[in-house]
């Protein structure tokens, strides 16, 4: 009978820990880097419990290898290397269907406070039903006025010349002040040799950019959706010579052709990626230009909006 009661209670809190399964949009409050994250969970109320998350820890899509329930709190954390080790530790509890935690370092007092709520499930689909809207042009040539930086009170590190926007190494991330949800997106770019950048697309979704010519294709290479689909193949050019993406949206597919050549058709997004800094999955969002890396110059970023 005292193992039956026992059985019993641990399947009621079981049943109770299934509420964590599924998908995340996770906003930080007070966080510096304005970065958004993301979580995924099954298998809660199961002996075989399983996560995946994304932050700026390594800008992966990282596994979780010690994802836990207890007493209603879900925990899991990492070990940082490099040269500032640490162990990262995050905690959550349900509040009125919304995730509550905080995450802070072991062996610290200061946490930083977060709050998810679940990613949306995107109805629109990329069919022939899309109509193209009138092309607005993001780089006037001429001046930033229409962006911003995406991290407060650092130093912009872009400047605009003879119709070229170009950065310096380190520089802020340009956010645009208009938002966008379904669009095609035209970029041409310039990147220096080693030089590493990208384009978010509303503001969440990292296509990369980055000096990877005669490389094979990888999750974290040229045209691929960062950490999550790798491009079919590597289409980039030699550092220094100017490259194009051409890029659609629609709900939650994504197009990419590098250079002419179509890399990822109608990809399917599962999520936030590491760039992510607007973590609302269920509005529409800016285009994001990073340039927190190497040099990167740009001389066109046309969007079309696609309507019904």
């Amino acid at each position: 009978m005292r193992y039956f009661v026992v059985a019993l209670f641990a399947f009621a809190a079981w049943a109770g820990d299934k509420d964590f399964n599924g998908r995340w949009d996770i906003k930080v409050d007070n966080n510096a880097n304005r970065r958004a994250w993301w979580l995924e969970v099954n298998g809660a109320g199961t002996p075989k419990m399983s996560g995946k998350f994304i932050s700026a820890l390594g800008g992966d899509l990282n596994v979780i290898d010690n994802l836990a329930i207890k007493d209603g709190v879900l925990s899991f954390s990492f070990n940082r290397t490099g040269a500032q080790p640490a162990k990262l530790v995050y905690t959550a509890k349900l509040l009125n269907g919304e995730l509550v935690g905080e995450h802070h370092i072991e062996g610290k007092t200061d946490k930083l406070p977060f709050t998810g709520k679940r990613a949306p499930v995107l109805k629109d689909k990329d069919d022939n039903s899309w109509k193209r809207g009138k092309a607005v042009e993001l780089f006037n040539g001429k001046d930033l006025n229409n962006w911003s930086a995406m991290v407060p009170g650092k130093e912009l590190g872009w400047k605009v010349e003879d119709g070229i926007t170009k950065n310096v190494a380190g520089a802020n991330n340009l956010v645009s002040a208009e938002k966008f949800w379904n669009f095609e997106l035209h970029c041409e770019f310039k990147i220096g040799a080693h030089s590493n950048g990208g384009l978010g697309l509303r503001g969440r979704y990292e296509i990369q950019i980055i000096d990877d010519f005669g490389k094979p294709a990888g999750s974290h290479g040229t045209g691929a959706l960062y950490s999550r689909i790798t491009p079919s193949v590597n289409a980039s050019k030699a550092p220094g010579e100017w490259q194009t993406y051409d890029i659609r949206l629609v709900g939650h597919f994504v197009t990419v052709t590098v250079n002419g050549q179509k890399v990822i058709d109608k990809g399917i997004v599962e999520g936030l990626t590491a760039m992510a800094h607007d973590w609302d999955e269920s509005a529409p969002g800016p285009i994001s230009v990073q340039g927190d890396h190497g040099p990167v110059e740009i001389r066109k970023l046309t969007i079309v909006p696609l309507t019904k």
